[in-house]
């Protein structure tokens, strides 16, 4: 059985991207860059909303990797190697191998491919891991907080749903960047 992880880089103050839609402020370094490589490396199906698929799907082209450091090159392979899940209403086709689309969030769909998985799952995406998060099947979160403030813009963590965590493990980086990674903790 697999479990659900929500994965984010995100600011200090909480959010994805800044009020322009922006991420540049997150983009890792080689680093965190090589963490990254290591935690996905064990992700079996990566669940998308619509914008997250279309922001993710540059990793199937070789074009622009040819100049990019080895950490950034293995990462591309890594994704492709990922089965992909994307929820969208409107998107009419998807342009990536291993990938499919699903007109619906179907919580009980999602609790019975974490049942037969035998790898990890990832959600990214605030609106579908939103949904996630209300339905209790995220597991864990890991969130890699980086040492900016942007004011406002897409908020990482979803309003209105409290959850209990556990701290399971947190370290430093270099750049200031600092991983925090919290088991959900289920009430009886």
């Amino acid at each position: 059985m697999g479990i659900l992880i929500y994965a984010a880089n995100i600011s200090l103050d909480g959010f994805l991207e800044d009020e322009a839609g922006s991420f540049d402020w997150s983009v890792p370094d080689e680093e965190v860059h090589a963490f990254w490589n290591e935690h996905e490396r064990h992700i079996g199906t990566s669940l998308y909303g619509r914008r997250m698929y279309e922001t993710m799907r540059v990793w199937e082209s070789d074009d622009w990797l040819l100049d990019q450091p080895p950490v950034v090159r293995e990462y591309a392979g890594i994704w492709r190697a990922t089965d992909k899940v994307v929820y969208s209403s409107s998107l009419a086709e998807v342009s990536t191998a291993r990938t499919r689309i699903e007109r619906h969030f179907d919580p009980e769909a999602v609790r019975r491919l974490k049942r037969n998985s035998d790898a990890d799952l990832s959600i990214g995406g605030a609106g579908i891991a939103a949904e996630a998060f209300r339905h209790g099947l995220v597991d864990e979160c890991v969130l890699l907080v980086c040492p900016v403030l942007v004011g406002g813009g897409k908020e990482a963590l979803p309003r209105g749903i409290r959850l209990d965590l556990e701290l399971l493990d947190h370290r430093r980086f270099a750049n200031g960047v600092v991983y925090l990674r919290h088991a959900v903790r289920r009430t009886a």
